[in-house]
């Protein structure tokens, strides 16, 4: 049923609309850090599979009954290093990943009793162990190799190739647009799964083994400034991630009260105080992915009354996983399918979005006929996100479906010559994927294998 739509429409967005306690209560960590006692009975769990199809459904391979047993007898340094060696950001993976599809879908535990071990949990639980101490606790740099690598990108795929780079002795500078490094991890993600600041002090502690410098503020402008890099380092590397958002494209679009989701995500995750941000009483979500959940729950985590997913496909084709999906109506967000978006109504300013039915016939999504109408002060776009390309007219690089194409090791394949370094790319820029923090982390390592042997060739 619509909900009907008050006329005269008033927009009801404001700020504070909760108090400071339970602001601080809803934004705070989701899934605190397990105790010791917990993670020793959680660990006991495993069965230290040997195959372990855990480990197979990691995308960054990491050994993943190594590191538990590590836990289980109280060795947090080693299983901190078993983590680490296969994934420099371990820590936000352990945050971010949706374990729920990748390890712990396959756990032995699972079919046995109906419950996975926890292994994210774990994997938090032992790197957060040896945070507190210096990178070099854990990992030593190798004598300086006298080569200079330039990453575009301070995202996981660049963070986690300019980790591997900095132990093999090469000199890394991570070139990123924003105020701080960090890319999706500080920028795009909720903040209730990074709370503490915590994209910062990963990155902070990575960059303490040396040889790594991110020159912020930096902005990759054209095919020419791209030269400039590769006549000035030893090897270029982008990790650019999808900074554009494709446009509704319709109707109504360009009022008042409609943004997008990652830009109210960004400044939810760079606002200490969370009274300040306004938020509509009314919110509707367009999309269905991750993006579109943290940007629901977390509306509703500052107060929003009346918050909407809304998703032209059915439950099974959204991006967002099925615990995401329950995390957000646990949290009191309504998520409707079958229905794309026709038309932002309003005067200046939004008040409404109206909603065609659809339907898939013969595999295609196709009109149902008939219409939706829900009321909102605030419209948030989720669907999805481009590479902005524009950077890279005649840089000689082969794009598809907007992305970057490479071979298996990253490699771009752009004409490099006398004195012009070759180009690889990784992460989200690149084609195929799943868009995965993990899958640009792994995207990452196999880079900085590839260049380490490009250059001592």
């Amino acid at each position: 049923m619509s909900t009907p739509v008050s006329t005269p429409f008033t927009p009801d967005v404001r700020p504070a609309r909760l108090t400071p306690a339970q602001l601080a209560a809803g934004f705070a960590d989701a899934a605190p850090r397990f105790t010791r006692t917990q993670a020793l009975v959680e660990a006991e769990r495993c069965l230290y599979c040997h195959d372990a199809p855990c480990a197979t459904a990691c995308p960054t391979g990491i050994d993943v009954p190594s590191f538990i047993r590590r836990i289980a007898e109280d060795n947090l340094r080693g299983a901190a290093r078993a983590i680490l060696q296969a994934n420099p950001l371990g820590g936000t993976c352990a945050r971010v990943c949706p374990t729920e599809v990748l390890c712990e879908q396959v756990c032995v535990r699972t079919t046995q009793q109906h419950k996975p071990v926890e292994i994210g949990r774990l994997q938090r639980y032992a790197v957060e162990a040896v945070m507190d101490k210096p990178v070099a606790a854990l990992f030593a740099r190798q004598a300086p190799s006298g080569k200079r690598i330039a990453v575009v990108g301070a995202g996981p795929a660049g963070l986690a190739c300019a980790f591997q780079l900095a132990q093999q002795g090469h000199e890394v500078v991570i070139h990123d647009a924003r105020p701080k490094g960090g890319g999706l991890n500080e920028y795009g993600l909720a903040a209730y799964k990074m709370a503490g600041a915590f994209a910062q002090r990963e990155l902070e502690w990575l960059i303490g083994l040396g040889g790594i410098t991110v020159r912020a503020g930096w902005r990759l402008g054209d095919a020419a400034q791209l030269q400039t890099l590769r006549a000035e380092f030893d090897a270029v590397v982008l990790a650019l991630g999808l900074s554009r958002v494709a446009p509704l494209g319709i109707p109504g679009e360009s009022q008042a009260g409609v943004r997008d989701a990652v830009d109210f995500i960004a400044e939810l995750l760079q606002t200490p105080d969370k009274s300040t941000l306004p938020v509509g009483r009314r919110v509707v979500v367009i999309g269905g992915g991750m993006t579109a959940i943290d940007a629901a729950v977390q509306s509703k985590l500052l107060g929003a009354e009346d918050v909407r997913i809304v998703y032209r496909r059915g439950p099974e084709q959204m991006g967002a996983s099925q615990a995401e999906q329950d995390w957000a109506q646990t949290h009191g967000v309504a998520i409707h399918h079958w229905l794309a978006p026709a038309a932002i109504e309003g005067d200046g300013h939004v008040s409404a979005v109206r909603f065609a039915r659809q339907a898939l016939r013969d595999g295609q999504l196709v009109a149902a006929g008939g219409h939706e109408t829900f009321a909102a002060d605030t419209v948030l776009r989720a669907i999805g996100q481009q590479l902005d390309s524009t950077c890279l007219e005649g840089a000689g690089l082969t794009l598809r479906a907007g992305r970057i194409v490479t071979d298996d090791d990253g490699r771009t394949g752009a004409p490099a010559g006398p004195g012009l370094a070759e180009v690889w790319a990784g992460g989200d820029c690149r084609f195929g994927g799943r868009d995965l923090t993990v899958e640009a982390v792994e995207h990452g390592k196999r880079i900085a294998v590839s260049i380490h042997a490009a250059l001592c060739a």
